[in-house]
């Protein structure tokens, strides 16, 4: 297995960029991801055909608000219908319609995984591999096997909001992260 398939969460790389967001209600979330869906759009536009795909890794408490952002990035992708966590589906894949043509958007929940090898067990690594966007929540429960974000978003409450710390640890992640 690769080496960036197995490296372990509790030595991650050296972050090419890292910002802090004050997040301090509601509001500030689904704006955030607001303007997170307009830099994965301009980064896609910007890389044409070579659009790798983007992984980001959502971490925070139950509660943190890592669906709520999930869910306000596919608003304003234009996704209009339900968006259901994927606590028990473990995955719930979106096709979005941009100028660019069709975004391949998968939302994943690992809460439920008890192993890593739940992980490979599931088969989702073909997800990884296509060009989409995958967002994952609780990404630690696969242990290393996701390997290196492209994005870490980290939620934590704070007063009476959030704070989110994000991490870009490639070139496509920290073009984004500029973005937002």
């Amino acid at each position: 297995m690769p080496d960036s398939l197995t490296r372990s969460i509790a030595n991650p790389p050296t972050a090419l960029l890292e910002r802090r967001f004050d997040l301090p209600g509601e509001d500030a979330t689904l704006a955030f991801g607001g303007q997170f869906a307009q830099a994965i759009l301009k980064v896609r536009h910007a890389t044409g055909e070579r659009f790798p795909g983007l992984q980001v890794q959502l971490i925070g408490d139950l509660g943190a608000g890592k669906t709520t952002l999930v869910r306000a990035t596919l608003r304003a992708l234009g996704h209009a219908g339900r968006v259901r966590s994927p606590t028990y589906t473990l995955v719930e894949p979106y096709s979005l319609a941009t100028q660019k043509g069709a975004l391949e958007l998968y939302h994943f929940d690992l809460y439920r995984f008890t192993d890593p090898a739940e992980w490979i067990d599931a088969g989702f690594r073909e997800y990884f591999d296509s060009g989409a966007v995958c967002l994952i929540e609780w990404p630690q429960r696969a242990g290393g096997l996701l390997g290196v974000p492209d994005l870490e978003f980290k939620l934590e409450q704070e007063g009476e909001g959030r704070v989110l710390i994000a991490r870009a640890f490639s070139e496509t992640g920290k073009s984004c992260l500029e973005s937002c």
